[in-house]
């Protein structure tokens, strides 16, 4: 699915990218707190915030229950420019990587797994980058000058 989102301040160039990064625990309380300073930072450079909280919800909220290493936080990173929103989440459990269950039906996940379908239906593209230590689980939303 592709998104479109309409900035409301056009003064950033490509060569001026916006860059947000904050290290947050890895507990629910850290995975609202993400979505709310996420949601703020979006305001604060006049983008809209609505789709990408719900993505920064999704993939804060996975850090903290799936990516969740004792002692060890999760990174959350925000950058801009005239063409794309960026969205990555740092956590340290590069062994459990993030998949999507199928859209079919063949696999039911109950409770669970459906927060990566909504990943995949908001953001024009994502993926995961494993590393040897952690792993960046990204989303990307095209912005319209």
């Amino acid at each position: 699915m592709s998104q479109q989102i309409t900035r409301t301040d056009t003064s950033v160039s490509a060569s001026e990218a916006l860059h947000f990064t904050v290290l947050l625990s890895a507990t629910r309380k850290g995975a609202r707190l993400a979505r709310l300073l996420a949601t703020e930072r979006l305001r604060s450079w006049g983008l809209p915030f609505e789709t990408a909280a719900l993505i920064i919800a999704e993939l804060a909220a996975n850090a903290a229950l799936h990516g969740r290493v004792p002692g060890r936080n999760f990174r959350l990173t925000l950058s801009a420019t005239d063409d794309v929103l960026r969205i990555e989440v740092r956590d340290p459990r590069v062994e459990r990587l993030p998949s999507v269950c199928p859209k079919d039906g063949v696999h039911d996940p109950g409770e669970h797994g459906h927060g990566l379908l909504l990943v995949e239906e908001l953001a024009d593209r994502w993926g995961v980058v494993p590393e040897l230590i952690c792993k960046t689980v990204w989303a990307e939303l095209a912005l319209r000058r």
